[in-house]
């Protein structure tokens, strides 16, 4: 019997075989990662969910959640389920306690949505033994994540970024807040994000 894998997002990443898209990488518990190439759109949701961000507006996977939420509606997990002729199919299943229903969706929607939703990742062993990748960590890869715990690196740069937005008004912040995830610059995105929520606990105190 095809036995299941539970997946979790490990990231983002420029796809190397395809020109204007993104590979998004799910990892096993192990080493096996199975890249899927997703489209630009798609990869900023992801990486919007995977920062924690809020948008200004929702957008169409924050909508599909907060509709499904509306109805009293729970996303349970995303089964990949297929992989053919270069395309991962997956469902989405839902239930309201009573009934259960899946969903035929885009494998990126698919886990654009579980990272809102904070549900299950699954696949089955078939397709991680047919498209997953094995990545071995060798002894200088582990010294160097220990090198980059202890000494994560030089913090001026974010401190400069943190103390500038610290002096604008909040509207300019949430323009270049909307400005940064528009060229896809999470980095300093997150930062404005922070810097908003560090005055909304300031506000409430």
């Amino acid at each position: 019997m095809d036995k299941r894998v539970h997946l979790r997002v490990q990231g983002l990443t420029n796809s190397q075989v395809q020109s204007g898209a993104y590979a998004l990488i799910l990892a096993e518990d192990g080493p096996r990662r199975l890249p899927v190439i997703v489209g630009v759109a798609e990869a900023q949701s992801i990486a919007i969910a995977l920062e924690g961000l809020q948008p200004m507006r929702p957008l169409t996977h924050d909508l599909f959640i907060h509709f499904a939420e509306a109805f009293s509606i729970e996303l349970v997990e995303v089964f990949i389920y297929k992989f053919k002729e270069g395309v991962y199919y997956s469902k989405l299943f839902f239930s309201n306690g009573k009934h259960e229903r899946r969903i035929d969706a885009r494998t990126s929607d698919a886990v654009a949505v579980a990272l809102r939703a904070g549900c299950e990742i699954y696949t089955l062993e078939s397709i991680m033994q047919k498209c997953g990748i094995v990545i071995e960590e060798t002894p200088e890869d582990e010294e160097e994540k220990a090198g980059e715990k202890e000494n994560p690196g030089p913090a001026d740069d974010r401190g400069k970024l943190t103390e500038g937005l610290r002096i604008m008004q909040r509207n300019e912040i949430e323009e270049r807040m909307e400005q940064a995830i528009r060229e896809e610059n999470y980095e300093f995105a997150k930062l404005c994000s922070e810097e908003l929520q560090r005055r909304g606990r300031e506000e409430k105190a």
